[in-house]
């Protein structure tokens, strides 16, 4: 089969094609045929070293490449429940794997899988695990009534806003002023542009702050700044997160796959509470150009491969 690989770590020219054997899945593991898979920033974090910088994986010769996934059930291993053929969307987060999702075929345990949203076509299927997940975990974890989002209009921003909205949070997103209208139309309650004074702009809107903030734009201490003394402040990045200050909680937020969250999130896309979002679709064989466009900014949605 076909897989992309990196193996020098030099930003999306290190991305490989290469020949490789199709696995086979071992007790508890299914293997997928893959209809799309989308890239992501982490993507691009891999094949610029910048996890092995930040000490959140060793150093290896060779990085598998892809984290979201929608394909078929093709083969199964022992004690798995998922039937052959079952359409289904996964989500690859370990690290370590030399072979993940950007590829014809992909071996994943079955609990970091389920089945795929019905009526949805796989390459939209393919764009909300990772970012879903991530984004749920994160408004999850700022708790309280109020919450700001920063990057609402990125991945994990606009999943973050309809998501605070659908569990009753009032929320107020930051983003260029050029996304506001696409921030509105995520559910956003109030918007800031990303240019202001952050926490002036928000605390015109909440004088004692907000409860909580998604920092999913990594505007660091401005964004906490926002936050209520004794709030809870998400930071979504590897690198150093920013201190505890007037009693602010801050929790380093490193997504993981939980297969009950990625089957909650498949309901949302079923009942269109959250959407599915495709900037445009490339073949695995145009993979570099894709990684090229995402790491140039301003992408919004996601850039999907389909093999």
């Amino acid at each position: 089969m076909r897989a992309l690989v990196a193996r020098r770590l030099d930003g999306p020219e290190a991305i490989e094609l290469v020949e490789t054997d199709v696995a086979e899945p071992a007790a508890g593991q299914v293997r997928i045929k893959v209809a799309a898979a989308a890239v992501n920033p982490v993507d691009l974090a891999v094949t610029s070293g910048a996890l092995v910088e930040f000490g959140l994986t060793a150093a290896r010769e060779q990085f598998g490449l892809g984290w979201d996934v929608a394909g078929h059930v093709d083969a199964a291993g022992a004690g798995v429940e998922l039937q052959l053929g079952t359409p289904v969307v996964g989500v690859a987060d370990l690290l370590a794997q030399t072979l993940k999702t950007h590829a014809e075929y992909v071996v994943l345990d079955e609990g970091t899988v389920t089945r795929a949203p019905e009526g949805v076509e796989l390459v939209r299927a393919a764009t909300y695990g990772l970012n879903g997940l991530t984004a749920l975990q994160a408004v999850k974890a700022a708790q309280g009534e109020s919450v700001l989002i920063t990057g609402a209009a990125g991945g994990v921003g606009g999943y973050a806003v309809e998501l605070a909205k659908h569990l009753g949070k009032t929320v107020i997103a930051s983003a260029a002023a050029t996304d506001e209208q696409l921030v509105r139309r995520l559910g956003a309650d109030h918007f800031v542009e990303r240019t202001a004074d952050l926490a002036a702009a928000v605390r015109r809107i909440a004088p004692a702050g907000v409860d909580g903030v998604v920092d999913a734009a990594v505007a660091g201490i401005g964004a906490q700044e926002a936050v209520r003394n004794g709030g809870r402040h998400v930071h979504l990045q590897g690198g150093p997160r920013p201190p505890h200050l007037r009693g602010v909680t801050v929790e380093q937020l490193f997504v993981h796959v939980n297969r009950d969250e990625l089957a909650e999130l498949t309901r949302l896309v079923e009942a269109k509470a959250i959407s599915t979002r495709v900037a445009d679709t490339y073949e695995l064989s145009d993979a570099q150009l894709a990684y090229k466009r995402l790491a140039e900014g301003g992408v919004r949605g996601r850039l999907v491969l389909v093999p």
